[in-house]
């Protein structure tokens, strides 16, 4: 055409270069490709985004103590526990209404294990406590308040207070009509007790040979009304 100059041709030179810029951008878009489906770097992200969070939990030492919760009493030790069955009451309870019991409200009975007992075998005694009265009331049935006693006509062979160590108080709410019997007996080893022979082996044996005995108890300052007579073989 007329007034137009014609196309200046480049050169070989330029075309290789151009072929190899293109080629060169191909292969670091393929690399990056490649790496991205191998390291697949979003995935620890992802995993720790989605992660639960665990809470530390302390130790039990660490962990506040409860306050509040009610203090076992003391519990009889020793000598048999009157009152299995019955309902502990603190001393002292502030508000409480309920009366201590009399000997009017409670009957006391001496309990033996056996009626009669071979050369071999040791008497084992309870106590068997009843309220007979209308309403609830509170006694003392621990150690401390228990007297277990052996008799042989006008004879006291053995009393369990004469060697008694460690006594024990134990509050308990009887209910009206409720019955309730030592929680463990107490055995005689069938010798003559006395205070200034305690810890001794040579305390003299009570007669065997039918001889007849008869036990007698008290708790709480209430004492049985009867006794209960047993053999001694």
């Amino acid at each position: 055409m007329t007034g137009q100059s014609p196309r200046k041709r480049h050169s070989p030179a330029v075309y290789r270069r151009r072929r190899l810029f293109v080629l060169i951008a191909a292969v670091v878009v393929v690399v990056a490709v490649v790496w991205l489906l191998v390291a697949q770097p979003w995935r620890g992200a992802a995993s720790e985004s989605s992660a639960p969070q665990v809470s530390q939990t302390p130790d039990a030492s660490s962990l506040p103590v409860p306050t509040g919760e009610a203090t076992p009493g003391a519990t009889p030790t020793g000598d048999a526990a009157a009152g299995a069955g019955a309902t502990p009451s603190p001393s002292g309870t502030p508000g409480s209404t309920v009366a201590v019991c009399s000997a009017s409200d409670v009957t006391v009975e001496a309990v033996t294990d056996k009626t009669s007992y071979a050369a071999d075998q040791q008497p084992a005694f309870t106590i068997r406590l009843t309220n007979s009265g209308g309403s609830d009331c509170t006694l003392n049935v621990g150690t401390s308040t228990q007297v277990y006693t052996v008799t042989s006509g006008n004879d006291t062979w053995w009393r369990s207070t004469d060697c008694q160590s460690e006594p024990s108080d134990m509050i308990v709410t009887l209910e009206a009509g409720q019955s309730v019997s030592s929680a463990a007996p107490l055995v005689w080893d069938r010798t003559r007790s006395a205070v200034a022979t305690c810890g001794e082996d040579s305390r003299p044996r009570a007669a065997g040979g039918g001889a007849s005995y008869h036990l007698a108890v008290s708790i709480g300052g209430i004492a049985s009304t009867q006794t209960t007579q047993f053999l001694l073989y």
